[in-house]
């Protein structure tokens, strides 16, 4: 009895330790096919189309989101730190938000603070087979059930000049950031000499929690076998 006891508990800290990794991501170069867009703000009046945003940037980080996705809460920090730390040197960071209510995305990104462009594509969560960004994420390889967050980095020079879409490959994350790994990259394509180390606070939760839009935040502080 001893033994399958002590077999347990190695078995609970050993799911503790894999998945307390977070959904973390590498940065791959995928074919998308990313198309043109022009989205309602969620954070003002009018809209957003990403060909024109795109014209006085070197890279652009378009991230689709659900606001009420735990994974998405643990980048959401990070990636407004990437936009005030690099927008000034050529990096565009824009938010896509998806299957939550137009006020609840708005909420999210008030919540944290958040100071780039924010826009929403879907509404409801039953649409979450019919958006871009599920066609975009299943493409890529991304799959989660929810895909939030997901990340598409666009180097703006390979822009095509005219047509509904902007790139055929681009370089996605399916899942979170990884910090260090995102600031080099970003460095790098911005022309940016590579710092040593990640000046960047790491969220501070490092939990993975399913995307389940039924459950509150607080139900979901357990291994979860995917």
């Amino acid at each position: 009895m001893r033994k399958i006891l002590t077999l347990l508990s190695l078995l609970i800290l050993f799911s503790f330790y894999i998945f307390g990794q977070g959904e973390k991501a590498p940065i791959q170069e995928k074919v998308i096919n990313y198309r043109d867009w022009t989205y309602d703000s969620v954070l003002g009046s009018g809209k957003v189309n990403l060909r024109e945003f795109s014209k006085d940037k070197k890279l652009v980080l378009v991230v689709y989101f659900s606001p009420w996705c735990p994974n998405w809460r643990n980048q959401a920090p990070f990636t407004q730190k990437l936009h005030e730390k690099y927008s000034a040197q050529g990096l565009g960071v824009v938010g896509v938000g998806e299957y939550d209510s137009v006020e609840a995305i708005k909420k999210s990104a008030e919540d944290f603070k958040i100071t780039f462009p924010v826009v929403y594509e879907s509404t409801s969560r039953d649409a979450k087979q019919k958006t871009t960004h599920y066609e975009y994420r299943k493409a890529a390889g991304d799959n989660r059930n929810w895909g939030s967050p997901w990340n598409v980095f666009i180097e703006t020079m390979k822009l095509s000049k005219e047509g509904d879409v902007l790139v055929e490959k681009a370089y996605v994350v399916n899942g979170e950031l990884i910090e260090e790994e995102a600031e080099n990259f970003i460095r790098e394509k911005l022309g940016s000499k590579r710092e040593e180390k990640s000046t960047v606070q790491k969220p501070k939760s490092n939990v993975v929690e399913p995307c389940d839009p039924e459950k509150k935040f607080s139900e979901l502080k357990k291994p979860y076998f995917r």
